[in-house]
């Protein structure tokens, strides 16, 4: 009964998240249904081998619990080999006297910001990740028909971020078209990049090994489905008019070197890595405080308008007053439960999504610790594949910015398609949890 249940909830969600997509489209007679269902298919596929090898395989055959083990676990050794540096560097200024979230976040997750940049980069002047780029990328090129650049920057945004992933297909994005754009955009706003993907990992499996592995393989999972997911929602948003022909399709990976030599890509990446640490730090400081602020005085109208003890009854004490996260909560709960978050549940996921897309997914994140012991195992996993994008609002001008700075001649397009592809990249990370959900 829970299966038939699963399934129909993540129908219809899937059908739900899919007619926004077709009333946001702007030509929607020449939407590809190949490509949506070709899509939709690959994702399907994709969730139906992690039940199956988290359910069955890594629990009977050795051989497969040994791959999965080994993937997870480098996500969670590069937490234990952060710790060293961490320990070296900043244990004589009291790193062991300070206790609680701020010696987790400022001690262990924004280092591990900056050593996995850093490894990141280095893998990238490897060419390591360009092969595995490629290989995703003939595998959606193959089952939807896209160009080569498309499928490349779609494979690409798996692994690196919005504004990295662009370089991949640097030689061609002048003379991208709209659709191909939108695409390119959708896809950056629905995954999120190896540089935060360790820390998210922290962030959700704290100190235990066996979460951080669990949490690893689905935030893995979640990038890689959510792929084949942006360039559905970007194709039935923009669909493209012109024909396709075997040239578009070939998947040449331009040679972009992060560096000089090896230890300038690491140098290169760690220092880019601690640019996007201290603007995280920075960012939660500030929303920390704005959100503080505010809350401050919707707690004062619930009092005065005396809304706050109705409100902590009808939410069983998880909110004990008026307050931004309860509205946030109300707004996004009906989407958390078409995602098949459990009802009791439905508002506490929703006030993380209202987050993710007001402020950004980091935020969400970091607010997951102190909610996941009030939620369902179920509810947690499928927050976590809803959460993992970049689709807030600061995201459309980071993108802007980065991709018009490699190609100036689109900054037009980029302009005109930011909310579009902001909403897109949303709707993507979604039907990823709808069909995640199906699995659980």
């Amino acid at each position: 009964m829970d299966l038939i249940t699963n399934l129909f909830r993540g129908v219809l969600g899937c059908a739900i998240m899919l007619g926004i997509l077709y009333l946001m489209s702007n030509n929607k007679k020449n939407i590809n249904w190949r490509i949506v269902g070709g899509g939709i298919l690959l994702q399907f596929t994709l969730g139906i081998l992690l039940q199956f090898t988290l359910g069955i395989l890594v629990l009977k055959v050795e051989f497969v619990t040994l791959i999965f083990d080994w993937v997870a676990s480098f996500f969670v050794n590069v937490l234990a080999y952060t710790n060293a540096g961490i320990e070296f560097l900043l244990t004589p200024f009291g790193m062991k006297e300070v206790d609680g979230a701020l010696n987790n976040f400022v001690f262990k997750v924004l280092p591990t910001i900056v050593f996995f940049s850093a490894l990141s980069s280095m893998f990238y002047y490897l060419g390591i990740l360009q092969i595995i780029t490629k290989g995703i990328a003939w595998v959606m090129s193959k089952t939807m028909k896209l160009t080569g650049a498309e499928s490349l920057a779609a494979a690409a945004n798996v692994f690196i971020g919005q504004t990295e992933a662009p370089l991949v297909i640097r030689p061609y994005l002048a003379g991208m078209s709209r659709s191909e754009m939108m695409c390119l955009m959708v896809g950056g706003f629905s995954t999120i990049a190896g540089s935060v993907f360790a820390a998210y990992v922290g962030f959700l499996g704290g100190d235990d090994p066996v979460a951080q592995q669990l949490f690893a393989r689905h935030l893995l999972t979640a990038s890689i489905m959510s792929a084949p997911a942006a360039i559905v929602a970007a194709k039935m948003i923009m669909p493209e008019t012109k024909e396709i022909t075997l040239a578009d399709q070939k998947l040449d990976v331009p040679k972009e070197q992060s560096g000089s030599n090896i230890l300038d890509a690491i140098t290169l990446g760690a220092t880019d890595g601690f640019k996007l640490a201290v603007n995280v730090g920075i960012m939660l400081l500030v929303f920390t405080a704005l959100i503080a602020m505010v809350n401050s005085m919707l707690i004062g109208i619930g009092g005065f308008t005396h809304l706050n003890p109705l409100i902590t009854e009808a939410t069983d004490g998880r909110f004990s007053s008026l307050s931004l996260e309860y509205l946030l909560g109300l707004i996004f709960a009906p989407v958390a439960w078409i995602m098949g978050v459990t009802t009791q549940d439905s508002m506490l996921v929703g006030q993380l999504l209202g987050m993710k897309t007001a402020i950004n997914e980091f935020y969400a994140f970091a607010k997951m610790p102190e909610l996941k012991g009030m939620m369902s195992p179920k509810s947690v996993i499928i927050t976590t594949y809803a959460l993992c994008g970049f689709a807030n609002f600061a995201s459309i001008g980071i993108q802007i910015g980065g991709i018009s700075a490699l190609a100036p001649m689109q900054r037009k397009n980029l302009t005109e398609l930011g909310m579009k592809a902001m909403i897109g990249g949303t709707i993507a990370s979604f039907l990823t949890a709808c069909i995640a959900g199906m699995f659980l």
